[in-house]
């Protein structure tokens, strides 16, 4: 068994920035035809072009408009797919958002926003994913991104903290129901990895705090989160399911 993805299409939402443009990177590189998808279509156009030109294969990188807030918006986005790439039978399910405010100031509408996103749009782009797949009779991988914030905890994110932790959760629910499909769901829970949603932060002096409460005294690099991405779209992890798989360079056995 191998990482080899040739002949397979993969679907990734939240595809054209941070680490969803780097699952799909990742993907294309190892020969899958990779669809990403997101809201911002025009900067996804020149992020498909960017990715198919680097994996030398431009027809196979595509970027889709999709909202994961919006069951329509998703269930389109699955039919355009299928219909110009084939059955996506990796799904990796990486769309998110924070809102980072003390729980006792954090307004309505934002923790909203965050469970929209996080937790429903997780869960109706896996639904999409398992009905086109048991429709066309595929057998897949469905990889959802959640946190280390999922298994621990830190102040002024509860609401990406506990959407995250429902990640986990739904992961497993997913798994044990999807089994008898051929559909395996499974999860990543990555550290500290610098991309646009945190960069601020990570380079504040709170920010430089929290690596340092980690082990290895750094925080993660992209390249790092292939070998867990590329265990789980392929045949390598054919009996995984429902596994949660942190990349945190420790910090999850941390005592501080």
């Amino acid at each position: 068994m191998t990482f080899d993805l040739h002949g397979r299409t993969a679907l990734v939402t939240g595809g054209f920035s941070g680490l969803g443009r780097h699952f799909a990177q990742a993907l294309a590189h190892h020969g899958a035809r990779v669809a990403i998808v997101g809201r911002r279509i025009e900067l996804g156009r020149i992020v498909a072009g960017e990715l198919g030109g680097a994996a030398g294969r431009p027809q196979d990188v595509r970027a889709y408009e999709c909202d994961v807030t919006s069951a329509d918006s998703v269930g389109r986005a699955f039919e355009r797919v299928t219909a110009d790439m084939g059955v996506p039978v990796i799904v990796v399910n990486n769309a998110g958002t924070v809102a980072r405010a003390p729980s006792i100031e954090l307004r309505d509408e934002d923790w909203r926003d965050v469970v929209d996103v996080n937790l429903s749009g997780v869960f109706r782009v896996a639904q999409a994913a398992a009905r086109e797949m048991v429709r066309a009779g595929q057998h897949g991988s469905i990889i959802n991104i959640a946190s280390i914030l999922g298994l621990r905890v830190r102040a002024q994110v509860a609401a990406y903290a506990a959407t995250k932790a429902a990640v986990v959760q739904l992961t497993k629910a997913l798994a044990l129901e999807w089994a008898e499909h051929g559909i395996r769901v499974n999860a990543i829970a990555p550290g500290y990895f610098e991309t646009d949603i945190n960069r601020d932060l990570l380079r504040s002096a709170a920010g430089q705090a929290i690596i340092g409460r980690v082990p290895q005294k750094r925080p993660g690099q992209l390249p790092e989160l292939d070998g867990p991405l590329l265990l789980l779209a392929s045949d390598a992890s054919s009996y995984m399911t429902g596994a949660v798989i942190p990349v945190d360079g420790g910090h999850l056995v941390s005592t501080l």
